[in-house]
């Protein structure tokens, strides 16, 4: 059961007034669904000092906002927060160790030691098997916070040993390179759909993402195998180098097919929201574009705009099997821009 970030909060909160908290919490969710301002919910809670404004109602009986602060605003001698760091974009033993030092040095007598480890899910396994100790049996009054869009890349031992709060969410449409996809549709839609030079325009923009996606997740991958050849150093069997090769450039592939995956939701979103101006239906994904897409609808024909969208769906599908890539999304986007 996924539950809503202010729902998990309560949760939480209640566990910890009854004193039943648990000492670990697995957050996971998709980018965007909150996972990082939950638990600088949770820091503030447990911060004994008591400052800032944590919601409640005034003297009128009026409701006052609760001002959550950054997640790394809350760090601090008592509140560590844990990030990938080297070359490869994963944690390393180092980093959980220096965690695991600050967890054991004695504190207050009410003041809690909290431990986050941000995309938990990028460390790597002797980060994983050197926490597993603390992470079961952690110090008096320590909570220990992994937050994770993919928990399935964590170790079962790992996960066995957390409390699981999954978020609702479909994530952020407005982060990263879909933020750019988005600009690109913008741009676009300005000079208007329909044309050849447009849509191979909005195929470039697209393909040069991706790219860029793959390399960085391929030089990731190489990183990674360094690092742990060296860890290891030098101390494994027959064709462990290679058969780990393959497992880390499978990863690899499977980060940019999310990638791509998202820019798809993107661009098929943003249609969506011309088909709903079109239509007069409501709940648009991005209603600071509202302007912009009702023009467009006003523009568009009804079924025109309805074989845009079954273009998307097609050059979606079509990517799925063994089909060029560069082929499927060049007769895609011409089918469904030009």
């Amino acid at each position: 059961m996924a539950f809503l970030p202010d729902h998990a909060f309560e949760l939480v909160k209640s566990a910890h007034e009854r004193g039943r908290l648990a000492h670990a919490f697995l957050i996971s969710g998709p980018l965007g669904s909150g996972k990082e301002r939950l638990a600088a919910r949770i820091v503030k809670m447990l911060d004994s000092s008591g400052g800032g404004n944590s919601g409640g109602f005034d003297l009128f009986g009026e409701p006052v906002a609760e001002e959550v602060p950054d997640l790394d605003d809350v760090a601090g001698e008592w509140v560590r927060i844990v990030r990938p760091q080297m070359k490869s974009r994963r944690i390393g033993v180092d980093s959980i160790r220096d965690l695991e030092k600050g967890l054991y040095v004695a504190s207050g007598p009410k003041t809690w030691k909290v431990g986050v480890i941000c995309e938990a899910d990028r460390m790597m396994p002797q980060a994983e098997n050197a926490f597993l100790k603390t992470l079961e049996e952690p110090p008096a009054r320590t909570l220990l916070l992994l937050l994770t869009a993919n928990p399935g890349g964590l170790l079962p031992t790992v996960l066995s040993r957390c409390v699981r709060l999954p978020l609702l969410g479909q994530g952020d449409l407005l982060e990263g390179s879909r933020l750019a996809m988005l600009n690109a549709l913008k741009r676009a839609a300005e000079l208007g759909f329909g044309s050849p030079t447009v849509a191979l325009g909005l195929k470039t923009v697209f393909h040069s993402m991706l790219e860029e996606s793959k390399s960085a997740a391929l030089a990731a991958a190489e990183e990674i195998l360094k690092e742990e050849e060296k860890a290891l150093n030098k101390g494994f069997e027959g064709d462990w180098l290679k058969r780990r090769d393959e497992v880390l450039k499978a990863t690899a592939q499977s980060e940019y097919i999310e990638e791509r995956t998202q820019l798809f939701d993107v661009i098929q979103s943003w249609m969506a929201d011309i088909l709903r101006g079109k239509t007069g239906g409501g709940g648009l994904d991005f209603p600071e574009s509202a302007a912009l897409t009702e023009r467009l609808a006003q523009s568009e024909d009804l079924n025109r705009l309805l074989r845009r969208m079954e273009a998307l769906g097609e050059m979606r599908a079509n990517l799925e099997t063994n089909a060029q890539e560069q082929l499927v999304l060049e007769v895609g986007f011409l089918n469904a821009f030009a």
